[in-house]
């Protein structure tokens, strides 16, 4: 249903005379979020018109795709967050969206958004609840993407067309690009020693790790890391008397110039912060 007819559903239900088909004008492609907003406060009361979101279709992408899209990165500067989750379209203070509701972003024609434009929703975790750091560096957590559905000039609506998790109020949004899945080599050169990267950190500070997880490690391209390069994980028993113990193996996913975001490809017990890394080269 189109914003014109639900105003004119609106006015006929609160007149109660029967509706009559308003003059068709042709297709609008972009409608006034103001004017959007006016009405679901006058519609508040009435539960038949709640301002919800047309229902999410299929992604039809690989669960592959999927999980890439939705794997955590490692920062140590905040980054620019202009674009925000700022609220939806409910008659009360809604804090936590899920597919099925109508989102505001802080932003509109006058910033260069247009209908059908899709982003990712994004949240920064830092390690520790104080100032992003090189001792304190943070995750940053993909919580879904969405597309543009009306704007304004300072304002816009959008849909939930995908969560990896719960999307809250003030997710900071960055252009949606599809991830491509990495080509990885069936070659296993050998585990280079001695130069020993550690497992750090996944999305939401999780701290086990098991086979088809993500986590992020202190290794990046300053270190030789690509894009689908492999590694080995171990574990330091050598305090015990031990050898180092082999956890299982991790390919690079995203590389960055210090760090790496690593999906575990075999895992024979779980891995933890603190594990150690290495560059298969």
């Amino acid at each position: 249903m189109t914003f014109r007819n639900v105003r004119f559903c609106l006015r006929a239900f609160v007149s109660g005379t029967p509706p009559r088909e308003p003059a068709r004008r042709g297709p609008r492609t972009v409608w006034p979020v103001g004017s959007l907003i006016a009405t679901g406060v006058l519609a508040a009361g009435l539960p038949v018109l709640a301002q919800r979101a047309p229902a999410p279709g299929p992604t039809n992408l690989p669960q592959e795709v999927l999980s890439l899209a939705c794997k955590p990165s490692l920062v140590y500067e905040a980054p620019p967050t202009p674009l925000r989750i700022t609220g939806s379209q409910e008659g009360f203070i809604h804090r936590i969206f899920a597919p099925g509701d109508l989102i505001t972003i802080n932003a509109g024609t006058d910033n260069g958004i247009d209908v059908g434009q899709e982003y990712y929703t994004r949240r920064v975790v830092p390690i520790e609840r104080r100032a992003i750091g090189r001792d304190n560096p943070a995750t940053i957590r993909t919580t879904g993407w969405i597309r543009i559905y009306a704007v304004d000039r300072q304002m816009s609506l959008a849909t939930i067309t995908y969560a990896c998790d719960s999307l809250e109020l003030g997710d900071y949004l960055e252009p949606f690009v599809l991830p491509e899945i990495p080509a990885i080599s069936t070659n296993k050169p050998t585990a280079q020693r001695g130069n020993y990267g550690r497992v750090l950190t996944g999305n939401d500070q999780r701290t086990s790790f098991g086979r088809g997880d993500y986590f992020v490690t202190d290794r990046g391209s300053d270190h030789g890391v690509t894009v689908g390069a492999q590694f080995v994980v171990y574990r330091d028993n050598r305090q015990a008397g031990n050898f180092l113990f082999e956890l299982g193996e991790a390919v690079a996913i995203e590389v960055t110039p210090e760090s790496s975001t690593l999906r575990i490809t075999l895992s024979r017990d779980a891995f933890l912060p603190g594990d150690l890394v290495a560059l298969r080269k």
